[in-house]
C-alpha cells in the first residue's frame, strides 16, 4: 500500500497512526517533496474508477488563490491533473493506494471497511 501524506496535517498524522496501530505495511511518501505525477494520478483514476474532483484540496489556501473552484469547470481532465500535479498542497491528503482501492481525506470507518477488504 501506498500511502501519501504532508507531515505536518493533523489528518494524516491521525491517518498514519491508524495504520501504524493496525499493523497495516505501506509505504510513505510525502505529497510535498513526491508529488504525484500526473502519470500516476491518470492510471489511478481509470483503474479506480475515481472522479478527479475528489483529488482536489478544496479547503487549501492554494485552491482559493488559484480560484479552481470557478477554474475547473472549464478545464478538461488532462489539465485538471497537470495543475494537480504541479503542487502537492492542491491534492486532498491523504491518499491511501491499496490493491482494490484509492482512498483521500481520512475516514476511520471507510479506511477500516476497504482495509478488511485487501
Amino acid at each position: 500500500m501506498l500511502f501519501i501524506e504532508y507531515p505536518k496535517c493533523s489528518t494524516c498524522k491521525k491517518a498514519k497512526k491508524y495504520l501504524e496501530e493496525n499493523k497495516v505495511t505501506f509505504t510513505d511518501r510525502n505529497i510535498i517533496t513526491e508529488t504525484p505525477t500526473k502519470e500516476e494520478l491518470k492510471s489511478w483514476i481509470e483503474k479506480y474508477q475515481y472522479p478527479v474532483d475528489k483529488l482536489y484540496n478544496t479547503s487549501g489556501m492554494k485552491y482559493r488563490e488559484l480560484n479552481l473552484k470557478e477554474k475547473r469547470k472549464d478545464m478538461s481532465i488532462e489539465d485538471q491533473l497537470e495543475i494537480l500535479s504541479s503542487d502537492g498542497m492542491l491534492l486532498k491528503r491523504p491518499i491511501l493506494i491499496t490493491e482494490k482501492a484509492m482512498l483521500t481525506g481520512f475516514k476511520e470507518k471507510e479506511w477500516k471497511n476497504i482495509l478488511e477488504e485487501e
